[in-house]
């Protein structure tokens, strides 16, 4: 996969400020606040960073968490996993694997088939509807 490299300026000008502050500086939004976090609209969610697809809203579930958590990726190539240190704990970071954004976390208590929980910010997400 290409990677997609543009400087801190190219990405604070393509952003929104929240945006920025998550994809690009590894922020978090607050529990329950993401426009996405209960959002039932069917459709593939993109990185809003540089637009690749991310995650199927077929995918998507309510795990009370306050985000939007998903139990697999559209394509397991199009993200990455990272150790994550701060917080004082050890978790696992998603990014995206095409521009680097940081998407939130991945953890081991998720639904089966996999047993995982994306669980990722909605600043970091586009959601493309699917057409009905």
């Amino acid at each position: 996969m290409d990677k997609i490299i543009k400087s801190e300026q190219e990405w604070a000008k393509k952003l929104t400020p929240e945006q920025f502050e998550i994809c690009r500086k590894k922020g978090t939004e607050r529990a329950f606040t993401g426009k996405y976090h209960d959002c039932k609209i069917p459709g593939i969610y993109h990185c809003a960073c540089c637009g690749i697809e991310l995650f199927d809203a077929a995918n998507k579930y309510d795990s009370g968490s306050g985000w939007p958590s998903f139990w697999q990726p559209v394509n397991p190539e199009n993200v990455a996993e990272a150790a994550d240190d701060s917080m004082f704990t050890r978790r696992t970071e998603v990014l995206c694997n095409a521009c680097d954004a940081h998407l939130g976390h991945v953890f081991e208590d998720g639904p089966q088939p996999t047993g995982l929980r994306y669980c990722i910010n909605s600043a970091s997400l586009i959601l493309e509807p699917k057409d009905k």
